[in-house]
């Protein structure tokens, strides 16, 4: 082959590799994302829950309320009334098609504020009612 000038040039052979440097810089980034937002998904309503022993919870399909000390929270979101409550949990129940809720009850709060979110998921027909807790340390033999 000739270039412009009329010589002969040299057939070189094509460089065919792939270069993945920028798919690794990539990768690295989204990796350290996911491993700085992680733990902040995994966040919610700070409680003091009781210690006991039970089985981890295992499915997302239930609607969470948490009862804290200052005040209570569905799946997050405040809740200014019992009677708010009442609304919002038959219209999530709706939603998700599920009569499970998990009650996370802060250890300070008194028994009575826990007593009267009972009352509201009994008004409701709630048929599985899951309480949340710390678990108890296993202590080694």
């Amino acid at each position: 082959m000739l270039d412009p000038r009329g010589r002969r040039r040299r057939d070189l052979p094509l460089a065919a590799d792939i270069n993945i440097t920028n798919l690794v810089d990539v990768a690295f980034v989204l990796l350290i994302i996911f491993i700085i937002t992680a733990p902040i998904l995994q966040g919610g309503v700070e409680v003091q829950l009781p210690r006991g022993e039970a089985a981890p919870i295992t499915t997302s399909e239930a609607v969470t309320v948490t009862v804290a000390r200052d005040g209570i929270y569905m799946d997050r979101v405040p809740v200014t009334s019992l009677a708010e409550l009442e609304r919002l949990l038959d219209r999530q129940m709706a939603e998700k098609g599920t009569k499970r809720v998990y009650l996370r009850g802060d250890s300070a709060v008194a028994y009575g504020q826990v007593a009267a979110v009972f009352g509201v998921l009994q008004r409701l027909g709630v048929e599985d009612v899951g309480m949340v807790f710390e678990p108890v340390p296993r202590r080694r033999r």
